[in-house]
């Protein structure tokens, strides 16, 4: 209430000082002014709570051009009535004695509707501003509800993963409980280092790759106790520097699957692995023999593992996935620039 207060007393000095150009009587146009404000204060609070709000902000611009015509009429015809007044009380009916500014209906008019329109541009503006910070607020709020829900959908896909590599892991280790083996403490051992990853390095969103990698070989040992003399693995780990991080399980789940659907060929569970790291790219291929009958089911390991990529390096890998009658290959390239 104050600004409005104050700010009106503002104009009515403009207009006061504007009128009394070249007119000696302040007063006369004081006077002149007062009975002007009425009229710019009503045509300027139907322009900012009216026509800008309804009309113009709500696109109904049909409706805002004739309601804007008839204020403008209006508005133009209490002006008139404000000169008239000007003519009748202030110069006594003597056009001659007449405020000079006055006279002129233009330079009124003008006068008004400058108040008017610089008003309403403001107002108009404000809107904009207001609207814009809407905008943002609800992209925002689009913006962390997609990240929660890609959160909880990792999570998601993570719990899926983690059953399924854990009940391959017992199961290989149920055997060597019934075979009463002397390998079993050392593959307990292996098996309590992997538990550990799975349980409290999986959850982080970066692990150095050299975990990843001895992960890999603690898995690796585990199966070669499964396999004895019918495996022959090859894992190679070239040029990758211990300052290079990826998002945990990303290369376990396709070691898993090549042990777990991989088949014994000419008395060999064959399989080759290569890990090679350049200029923030990994290189990771893995290749192991299948029988020609065998099912052409993966299981969920490798879906999951798409998914995660999908989502942890969307547009920064590829995923090459061969397989024929005697062999099945993966190929996975990543690219670590953020």
């Amino acid at each position: 209430m104050f600004f409005h207060t104050a700010f009106w007393s503002a104009v009515l000095i403009f207009y006061s000082y504007f009128f009394s150009i070249g007119n000696t009587s302040f007063e006369n146009a004081f006077s002149f002014s007062l009975f002007l404000m009425p009229t710019t204060i009503a045509t300027t609070y139907v322009s900012v709570y009216k026509l800008i709000p309804d009309y113009l902000i709500t696109k109904r611009y049909l409706r805002f051009a004739i309601y804007s015509s008839y204020t403008l009429v209006i508005s133009a015809y209490l002006v008139m009535a404000s000169v008239f007044f000007s003519l009748i009380y202030l110069s006594g009916f003597e056009y001659s004695e007449m405020n000079p500014a006055t006279k002129n209906i233009i330079l009124v008019l003008g006068a008004v509707y400058l108040i008017v329109f610089v008003i309403s541009a403001f107002k108009l503006l404000q809107y904009n501003l207001k609207q814009t910070q809407r905008t943002k607020a609800l992209e925002t709020k689009i913006l962390e509800a997609q990240l929660k829900l890609k959160e909880q959908e990792l999570n998601y896909l993570k719990m899926q993963i983690h059953p399924h590599f854990l009940f391959n892991t017992l199961n290989t280790m149920y055997g060597f409980a019934l075979q009463k083996s002397e390998s079993t403490p050392e593959m307990i051992l292996k098996l309590s280092n992997l538990l550990d990853y799975l349980l409290y390095q999986v959850d982080k969103p970066k692990v150095a790759l050299a975990e990843e990698i001895n992960h890999i070989k603690d898995y690796i040992g585990l199966e070669q106790m499964r396999f004895n003399d019918t495996l022959n693995v090859s894992f190679e780990v070239k040029n990758c520097s211990k300052d290079i991080s990826i998002a945990p399980m990303l290369f376990l789940p396709f070691v898993e699957n090549s042990f777990k659907h991989g088949a014994i060929k000419d008395g060999k569970l064959q399989v080759f692995l290569e890990i090679n790291c350049e200029d923030e790219r990994i290189h990771f291929y893995i290749e192991n023999t299948r029988q020609k009958q065998e099912s052409s089911s993966k299981g969920i390991g490798l879906e999951n593992i798409k998914k995660r990529l999908e989502m942890l390096y969307k547009n920064r890998y590829t995923l090459d996935i061969k397989e024929n009658e005697y062999s099945f290959k993966v190929a996975l390239n990543l690219d670590l620039h953020d």
